[in-house]
């Protein structure tokens, strides 16, 4: 993730690393550096965007700490505010891609894990 910076606009924007123009699947890693698949997981977050800068900003400061109590487990993370996404691509380590979403709940109630139906 990055650094929050305040350039007056009603939200927040991150530093470091932001690449706004390029889709999301260029730059989530797939791969690990020995070539092994990695897993992810989406959340969404309702009308996060539309909050006011303060909660935007301390919304994303808990995700960040959750992020990084996984340290080397974590591999990329994006937070897209148009979309009221997180994404997060983590090492395929059995239960990750449950326990690491149940962790940014308790951090962030509102925060929903996307997942398919299984039928």
């Amino acid at each position: 993730m990055g650094v929050l910076r305040d350039n007056g606009r009603t939200a927040p924007r991150l530093g470091h690393g932001m690449h706004p123009a390029e889709p999301l699947w260029k730059r989530a890693p797939s791969r690990d550096e020995q070539g092994r698949p990695l897993s992810d997981f989406m959340m969404i977050i309702p009308k996060l965007s539309k909050r006011p800068t303060q909660y935007i900003r301390d919304t994303l400061r808990e995700i960040e700490a959750v992020l990084a109590d996984y340290g080397d487990a974590v591999v990329f993370a994006d937070v897209n505010l148009r979309l009221n996404t997180l994404w997060v691509t983590v090492r395929p380590i059995p239960g990750i891609c449950l326990e690491l979403p149940a962790t940014v709940k308790l951090r962030v109630p509102e925060a929903l894990l996307v997942a398919h139906k299984h039928e």
